[in-house]
C-alpha cells in the first residue's frame, strides 16, 4: 500500500513538473508572428554569428536559464500620409494625401535589421517610424516631378516613390506592400489652373472634332445626294433611250408594212396587166376565128385582104411581144445591175402612169388643199408611200383601190369610196340619231338633216376603205393598232371630223364607224387617239 502511494506521488509530482514545464518553457508561434528566443548563438547565412534563433509559424521549447522567449508581430499596419508644403520640381508647393500598408518582415536577412532595430518597441512607435521615413521619402519624389507629371501620372509617381523608399524600410526590417496616392493640391491653385486649360483644351478639341463630324457629314450627304441624281440621270436617260429604240422600232415596222402595202400593189398591177395581155392575145385568137367564119363566102379579095389585115395585126402583136420581152429582159438586166436601188428605180419610172391612171379614173375630183411633198430626205419607197397617204388624206382619194378597180374594170367601187359618192351609212342607230344633230363637219357644209348624212357617209367610207386595205395585209393586232394611230395623227382633217363625230354620237358612233370584220381596235384606243 505504501508503494502504491508512493508511486502516485512519484507520478504526480512528474504530472505537476510536465505542466509547469509545458506552460512556461513551451512556445508555440502563430502564421502572422515570429518568435526569437534570444541567449544561444547560431550562424546566418552571410557568415555571421546572432545569439538569438528564429521561430516562424510553429512551436519550439526554450532552454530555461539559457534562453529568452520574444514575439514579434508580422501583421499589416496602415499608415496614412499627409504632406504639405512640399515643393515639386519648379517650386510649387504641393499638398499630398496617401495611405501606405506596410509591415515587419518575415524572411531573411530583412528580418534580422527588424529584430535589431524595433524589437522591444510598440506598434505605434513602429508606425511612427515608418510615416516620418516615407513622408521624407514622399518629399524627396516631389521635389524631383513637375506637378503635371504628379498629377497627370499618380500611377507612375507611386511606382517611383515605392523604389524610393524601399532601401530605406529594407534597412529598418519593414515591407512596403502597396501605396495609393489619394489626393494632390496646392495652395497657390496651379493644379486648378492646369486642370481649367485641360479643360479649355477638350472643349476646344470636342468642338473641332464636332465641327469635323459635321463638315463630314454634310460632305457625306452631298456625295450621296450627288450619287442618287447620277443615279436617276442615268435612269432616266436608259428609259428615254428605251422609248426612242421602240419609237425608231414602230416607224420601222410601219413602213416596212407600207413598203410591203405597195409592192403588193403594184405586184398584182403587174399581174393584172400581164392576164389583160393573155385575154386581148386570147380575144385576137376569137376575132380570126369569127372573120375566118363570117369571110369564107365573100370575094377573094376580101379574104386575102383579111388574111393581110390579120398577118399584119398578128406580126405587131408579135412585135410587139419581142419588144416588150426585150424590155423585160432589158429591165431585169437593169434591175440586177441597179443593185439594192433597183425597186425604188422602178417604183419611180411607174409613179408617172400610175398618176396619169389615177386622175383619168376620177374626173371630176375638186382639189381644196395642196399638200407639198419633201422629196430631200428618205428613200423612194418611203416617199412615195408618204405621198400616197398623204394625197388621200388631203384629197379623200385612194390611189391604191382606185389602181386596183381600174385593173378589174370596176370602177363603181372607186367611185362609191370617193369623196364625191360615198358609202351609205350602215343602219346603226347611233350614227342616225348623229346625222340630223350634225350642223357643220370640217370640210362640208350641211344645213339640212337630210344632207347632214353625206359628211357622216364619207368619213365611214374612208375609214372603211382604210380599215379594208390595211386587213389585206392580214397584220397582227399591234401593228393594226399602230397604223391606225399612225393614220390619225397624219390625217388632221380625219381627227377633226372624227372629234365631231364622238361629240354628236358619242363613242357607239365611233365604234360603229370603225367597225371591220377582219380589224379589231379597242374603241377607247382610237377615242385617246382621236382626243390627243
Amino acid at each position: 500500500m505504501e508503494v502504491i502511494l508512493g508511486l502516485l506521488a512519484i507520478l504526480g509530482a512528474a504530472g505537476g513538473a510536465g505542466a509547469l514545464v509545458i506552460n512556461n518553457l513551451y512556445y508555440i508561434c502563430q502564421p502572422s508572428e515570429v518568435l526569437i528566443f534570444a541567449g544561444s548563438a547560431r550562424p546566418l547565412d552571410d557568415h555571421r554569428t546572432a545569439g538569438y534563433r528564429l521561430v516562424k509559424g510553429g512551436s519550439s521549447i526554450r532552454l530555461p536559464l539559457l534562453e529568452r522567449a520574444y514575439r514579434m508581430d508580422l501583421t499589416n499596419m496602415i499608415i496614412e500620409l499627409r504632406v504639405t508644403n512640399a515643393y515639386s520640381k519648379g517650386g510649387i508647393p504641393l499638398k499630398v494625401e496617401g495611405v501606405a500598408n506596410i509591415k515587419i518582415a518575415g524572411t531573411e536577412p530583412t528580418i534580422h535589421n527588424a529584430i535589431e532595430r524595433l524589437l522591444g518597441k510598440t506598434r505605434k512607435e513602429i508606425e511612427k517610424i515608418a510615416q516620418e521615413t516615407l513622408e521624407g521619402n514622399l518629399r524627396g519624389v516631389l521635389a524631383s516631378l513637375t506637378p503635371e507629371q504628379i498629377n497627370e501620372d499618380k500611377i507612375a509617381f507611386a511606382k517611383s516613390l515605392l523604389e524610393e523608399a524601399e532601401d530605406d524600410l529594407e534597412k529598418l526590417g519593414l515591407v512596403l506592400d502597396n501605396l495609393q496616392i489619394q489626393n494632390i493640391s496646392d495652395d497657390v491653385r496651379y493644379l486648378d489652373s492646369i486642370g481649367r486649360k485641360q479643360r479649355a483644351e477638350l472643349v476646344r478639341d470636342a468642338r473641332i472634332a464636332e465641327a469635323r463630324a459635321k463638315a463630314q457629314s454634310v460632305i457625306r450627304t452631298a456625295e450621296n445626294d450627288q450619287s442618287t441624281s447620277i443615279k436617276r440621270i442615268a435612269s432616266q436617260v436608259e428609259m428615254t433611250r428605251a422609248e426612242s429604240n421602240r419609237r425608231i422600232q414602230d416607224a420601222k415596222t410601219i413602213r416596212a408594212a407600207l413598203v410591203a402595202e405597195a409592192e403588193a400593189e403594184i405586184g398584182s398591177e403587174v399581174a393584172r396587166t400581164q392576164a389583160d395581155v393573155a385575154v386581148q392575145t386570147e380575144r385576137i385568137k376569137q376575132v380570126e376565128q369569127q372573120l375566118q367564119a363570117d369571110v369564107v363566102a365573100p370575094a377573094e379579095a376580101q379574104c386575102k385582104r383579111a388574111i393581110a389585115e390579120a398577118k399584119g395585126k398578128a406580126s405587131e402583136i408579135i412585135e410587139d411581144g419581142r419588144a416588150q420581152a426585150m424590155g423585160t429582159k432589158r429591165l431585169a438586166e437593169s434591175w440586177k445591175a441597179a443593185g439594192p436601188a433597183a425597186r425604188e428605180i422602178f417604183l419611180l419610172q411607174k409613179l408617172e402612169p400610175l398618176l396619169k391612171t389615177m386622175v383619168s379614173t376620177v374626173p371630176n375630183v375638186r382639189i381644196q388643199n395642196l399638200t407639198s411633198i419633201d422629196t430631200t430626205n428618205g428613200n423612194t419607197a418611203g416617199k412615195m408611200a408618204s405621198f400616197l397617204e398623204q394625197l388621200r388624206a388631203s384629197t379623200g382619194v385612194d390611189v391604191a383601190g382606185v389602181v386596183r378597180n381600174f385593173g378589174s374594170g370596176d370602177r363603181t367601187e372607186a367611185q362609191e369610196l370617193s369623196p364625191a359618192n360615198p358609202s351609205k351609212l350602215p343602219d346603226t342607230p347611233i350614227l342616225s340619231a348623229a346625222a340630223p344633230v350634225a350642223q357643220k363637219v370640217p370640210g362640208t357644209k350641211t344645213t339640212t338633216a337630210k344632207e347632214a348624212v353625206t359628211p357622216i357617209n364619207a368619213l365611214y367610207a374612208e375609214v372603211q376603205a382604210f380599215l379594208e386595205n390595211l386587213s389585206q395585209g392580214k397584220p397582227s393586232s399591234a401593228v393594226a393598232e399602230r397604223a391606225i394611230e399612225q393614220h390619225i395623227n397624219f390625217n388632221p382633217k380625219l381627227k377633226k371630223q372624227l372629234q365631231r363625230l364622238k361629240e354628236l354620237g358619242g363613242t357607239e358612233a365611233v365604234r360603229a364607224v370603225f367597225d371591220h370584220p377582219s380589224i379589231h381596235v379597242p374603241v377607247g384606243m382610237i377615242e385617246v387617239w382621236i382626243a390627243k
